[in-house]
Formats: C-alpha cells, sequence, structure tokens
C-alpha cells in the first residue's frame, strides 16, 4: 500500500481551483451559444417538414410572415389553408391570393393577407368563393421574389364561422388599412 502525502500550499490550491471554475464556466457558456443558434434556427412558427403543414386562423400571419421573410427554409414544403379567392387587376388568369380578413382594430379594421396562388384551373372559381387547398411553396415573382402556392389540389367548401385571422405576434408593423 501506498500513501501519498500531498503538500499543498495556498497558491497551488488558488490555481487548482482557479482552473476548475474556469473550465465550468467554458463549458456553460460553449452550451448557451449552442442553445442561442439553435433556437434561432427553429423559430416557433416553423412548419413541419416533410408532411403536409395545416395553417390554422391562430397561425395564418404569423406562417406568413416567417414564410415570406425566409423563403429559402420552405421552398417546396406543402401546406393546407382555408382562404377565400381575391383577385387583383394585373394577376394572370390562373394567379389568384388565397386570401384572409385580418383584423387589426376593435372597430372592425381589417386588411386582407394571404398568399399569391397559381392553379391551372383558377378561372373555376370567382371573387369571394371559399377554397380549401393543399399546395408547395415555390419562389416566385410579383413586384420582387415572393412566396407563391403551387396548388396541386383545390375544392370549395364552407365559409369559416371566423373568417378573420389574429396578427402576428409583437414583431407586426401595421403598412395599411381597408376600411
Amino acid at each position: 500500500m501506498f500513501v501519498y502525502n500531498i503538500k499543498l500550499n495556498g497558491t497551488k490550491m488558488f490555481k487548482i481551483v482557479f482552473v476548475i471554475i474556469f473550465i465550468i464556466i467554458f463549458i456553460l457558456l460553449c452550451f448557451s451559444l449552442y442553445k442561442i443558434i439553435d433556437n434561432s434556427k427553429n423559430n416557433k412558427y416553423e412548419l413541419g417538414l416533410p408532411e403536409t403543414s395545416i395553417i390554422t386562423p391562430q397561425n395564418y400571419t404569423n406562417i406568413l410572415k416567417e414564410v415570406h421573410d425566409n423563403l429559402d427554409n420552405y421552398t417546396g414544403q406543402k401546406v393546407n389553408i382555408t382562404g377565400y379567392i381575391y383577385r387583383l387587376y394585373d394577376f394572370e388568369d390562373t394567379q389568384f391570393v388565397i386570401a384572409r380578413n385580418m383584423r387589426i382594430s376593435s372597430d372592425n379594421k381589417s386588411l386582407v393577407v394571404g398568399f399569391l396562388c397559381n392553379c391551372k384551373n383558377g378561372t373555376e372559381f370567382k371573387d369571394g368563393d371559399w377554397v380549401n387547398i393543399t399546395a408547395t411553396i415555390t419562389k416566385g415573382d410579383y413586384h420582387g421574389e415572393i412566396p407563391i402556392l403551387e396548388i396541386n389540389e383545390i375544392k370549395a367548401c364552407e365559409k369559416p364561422n371566423d373568417e378573420y385571422v389574429y396578427l402576428p405576434d409583437e414583431n407586426y408593423i401595421q403598412t395599411s388599412i381597408i376600411y
């Protein structure tokens, strides 16, 4: 049996404790940075890959904003969404917006919000018709690069009980009002 006699003086003890504390702080710092970087990639409104994601009235505008802000992350994603047909004068025959009204004030002021869609048989539906679509998010150009939903399936549906969607979270900046 061996017995070790270790002499520790105050400076050696201080150095050992200092090195141990430094290593612990370094590990915690690395772990924290990893979590911050990982959370920045995983937005809470991110669509689930690879299956079809259902866009609801509660997450509609948050997902709309997220897809517009980070289009490259969502290109190729399939979505299911319900809304009404909304067209502008400069749309092609195959184009329309799958729209919902977003209430922006308590006195019933609202905006029309939605995704631009491309549909081969889009002329079968008229403005204001409520539809449910399954589509794939693609990159397109309409006064700049924007997401365009390429419709895989479209079917008429009833107007939902609550046709309004919710405001995006605290990052929302009001840009226009429709009375």
